[in-house]
Parts: structure tokens; C-alpha cells; sequence
């Protein structure tokens, strides 16, 4: 008896390894971890391009040289990588704008202005104003820096 019980056990685990389930189709919260393609945003939506305004702040009709100052621009990236890289990348808009470009949607001032006084800027500039809300009022930290790292930094914005 002990034998018949033993065989009918191991056959009916057989049988139902064997059988295949149909998968149910719960309601509720799915997950998927599926890898997106990540696009690379080089302007910001809905805000204007405006090369007139220069901000609010110390710096007032900048022009760069046509040629990029090495020293300064290498000086530049050393204090970007150590205090923007964790907001802003080159192509890719993260919790602030992407930066390759920059120049070409605002002027050199209001670049340089909103690098050493973005509280300022924040609270009075229209497109400062802007951008915060298109970032979720993510605000830009102010770096206190001196006005040769701001410019350094404007010139490494200009590599990329």
C-alpha cells in the first residue's frame, strides 16, 4: 500500500510539473525595467531664445575673443566638474538645463550672471524666473564664486 501511494505521489508530481500554467493577468501595479533611450535635449521648451538681456548683475555687454582661452577654459572645467556636474551635463538636461549651446540661447552677461549670483537672478530675471519653473523649482545654488572662476566657467561652456 505504502509502495501504490509512493507511486501515485511521484506521478502526480510529474503530471503537474509537467502541465503548463497559464499566466494570469493581474490588475494593479505592474513594473517594467526596461531600458529607455535616454535623448540628449540641447534647448530648452517653451523658454525663448533672448540674446538682448543680460541678467541682473555685475556683468553688463560681455564679448568673448573669437579664440578660446586654453588656461582659463581648463581652469573652467576643473571648477565645473567640482561643483555643476551634479545639476548639469553637457547634452543631456538633468536637474538643471543641459549647457552645450548655451551661447547660442543667451548672451555671454546673462551666462556669467547667473553663474555668480543666481539668487538674484532667480528673483528678478524673467527667464531666470523661467527656467526655474520649467525645472521643477529646482534652484540653482550659489557657488560665491570670484568674478576670474566665473569667467573661467563661461569659458569652458564655450568647449563644448
Amino acid at each position: 500500500m505504502k509502495k501504490l501511494l509512493a507511486v501515485l505521489a511521484i506521478g502526480g508530481l510529474l503530471f503537474s510539473c509537467g502541465e503548463s500554467k497559464k499566466e494570469e493577468k493581474k490588475e494593479g501595479f505592474e513594473m517594467n525595467r526596461a531600458k529607455k533611450e535616454v535623448k540628449a535635449e540641447t534647448t530648452s521648451e517653451g523658454i525663448p531664445v533672448d540674446m538682448d538681456n543680460d541678467g541682473v548683475g555685475p556683468f553688463k555687454d560681455i564679448t568673448f575673443p573669437e579664440a578660446i582661452d586654453a588656461d582659463f577654459a581648463a581652469a573652467g572645467e576643473a571648477k565645473f566638474s567640482a561643483i555643476c556636474t551634479a545639476c548639469h551635463m553637457a547634452e543631456q538636461r538633468m536637474i538643471g538645463p543641459a549647457l552645450k549651446g548655451v551661447y547660442e540661447r543667451r548672451s555671454p552677461a546673462w551666462v556669467m550672471n547667473m553663474i555668480s549670483n543666481p539668487d538674484k537672478m532667480l528673483k528678478e530675471d524673467p527667464i531666470a524666473k523661467a527656467l526655474l519653473k520649467e525645472y521643477n523649482n529646482a534652484i540653482m545654488l550659489n557657488q560665491n564664486l570670484s568674478e576670474d572662476e566665473t569667467r573661467s566657467v563661461a569659458e569652458y561652456l564655450r568647449t563644448l
